[in-house]
């Protein structure tokens, strides 16, 4: 899914969202190290586009460079989720209290129809995966907040990143239907203009959300080891 601010306009841009994307899916694994050959062959561009595109991606705190190693995808750790999800609480509860301010009428239906397309894929309880951008429910009451600084740094920087921990460590079992509920919740805040509550129920939602990834974190790492 591309970003509104990602409409690709070079080979750069392009390889760049798709490497973004391969390493939030885990296409290309956490850890993984990244050389620009065998990155340039695979999507069929020079050196230095990936290059360019390894740079970007430092950025979005999807990659990292180490002394006499290189290039590397960052590992998801627990220590990482815990320090990330902090953030998010805090950020994403004030997003929430803006939101129920600052969105207007329009916004918040249409937050509302994008939840009802949500229960579609939930009823199953298999999984609660949602797309990137405005197919995103965090994305839309970040925009919402209106607040330049706070869509910056949620957006702008960390956006990724919490995407690659939602997506791979994703809901599963009885948290599925739990997150909708806690979604819908804070959406009828933020009908209802309840600025207070709507940053409360966030910040829960997102606190419950990490308790479920650290454990989901801990079941792979502890499989990984028995391997």
């Amino acid at each position: 899914m591309i970003l509104p601010t990602d409409q690709p306009v070079t080979t750069a841009d392009k390889t760049f969202i798709q490497l973004r994307q391969d390493i939030v899916e885990g296409i290309i694994r956490p850890s993984s190290k990244l050389s620009e050959t065998e990155l340039s062959t695979k999507y069929a561009v020079s050196r230095a586009v990936i290059r360019e595109a390894i740079n970007r991606l430092e950025s979005c705190h999807l990659v990292e460079r180490k002394a006499n190693v290189g290039a590397r995808v960052v590992a998801l750790t627990q220590d990482g989720l815990e320090e990330l999800y902090q953030v998010r609480e805090a950020l994403e509860g004030m997003a929430a209290r803006l939101a129920a301010v600052h969105m207007t009428e329009a916004e918040i239906s249409d937050l509302n129809s994008l939840l009802s397309t949500h229960f579609k894929t939930v009823q199953s309880g298999e999984t609660y995966y949602q797309e990137a951008g405005d197919l995103d429910f965090h994305y839309r009451i970040i925009l919402g907040s209106k607040n330049t600084q706070l869509i910056s740094m949620l957006v702008d920087s960390l956006y990724h990143l919490i995407r690659m921990y939602r997506v791979q460590l994703g809901m599963a079992g009885p948290r599925v239907t739990t997150a909708f509920d806690e979604h819908r919740h804070i959406v009828q805040a933020i009908s209802n203009r309840d600025a207070e509550l709507a940053e409360m129920l966030m910040r829960r939602h997102i606190l419950y959300t990490k308790q479920n990834s650290q454990k989901t974190l801990l079941s792979h790492i502890n499989s990984q080891t028995r391997m």
